[in-house]
């Protein structure tokens, strides 16, 4: 089966990916790395607040909400 790349926002909730690319420079890009959004790693979205943003995703053992246009920002592989 061939993988199909989506940005984290699209990817359905209970649903794995693994990221592939961080699409972003500067701070933002330092703090998702600090949190853990590295290439290789597996994330799963959880939650989705009652507005649709944030969402929280399962990430190396640890839960955490990033805002839409965040998540816009990584490529992941399904």
């Amino acid at each position: 089966m061939k993988q199909q790349e989506k940005t984290l926002n699209q990817l359905p909730l209970n649903t794995k990916g693994i990221i592939k690319k961080l699409n972003c420079q500067g701070n933002i890009r330092r703090r998702l790395l600090d949190l853990g959004f590295v290439k290789g790693a597996s994330i799963t979205p959880v939650l989705i607040s009652p507005s649709q943003d944030p969402r929280a995703f399962s990430i190396r053992g640890t839960l955490i909400a990033i805002r839409k246009e965040d998540a816009n920002l990584i490529t992941i592989h399904i």
